[in-house]
């Protein structure tokens, strides 16, 4: 499990964020606020990869097309970059929008 901790938005439960089926908030969209937040504090660092596809089903219980979903968000936001065959990468500092400053 995904220990976010601290700010997680969502249900908490031992420690990580969950998804809560029942908010009004589309499951795609509280999915990128987590992944989100992991980016903003550290948990995904820049250049290093996110949890896999698979690994993210088997966390938080959505089907592939929802992190399919969650993902565009993100890389629509310069957060992330996907790599074909590798995975879906956290954007250096400097690929970001309103970063300044940042080396890759």
């Amino acid at each position: 499990m995904l220990a976010l901790g601290k700010g997680c938005r969502g249900v908490p439960l031992y420690g990580a964020c969950v998804i809560d089926p029942d908010s009004a908030t589309p499951v795609y969209v509280q999915l990128a606020d987590i992944l989100r937040r992991g980016i903003q504090d550290g948990t995904y660092p820049p250049n290093r990869a996110l949890p896999s596809i698979r690994t993210l089903q088997q966390t938080y219980g959505v089907a592939d097309g929802t992190i399919q979903k969650a993902l565009k968000i993100l890389r629509d936001e310069g957060l992330v970059v996907s790599v074909r065959g590798r995975g879906t990468y956290v954007a250096p500092p400097s690929g970001r929008g309103g970063s300044a400053g940042g080396r890759a």
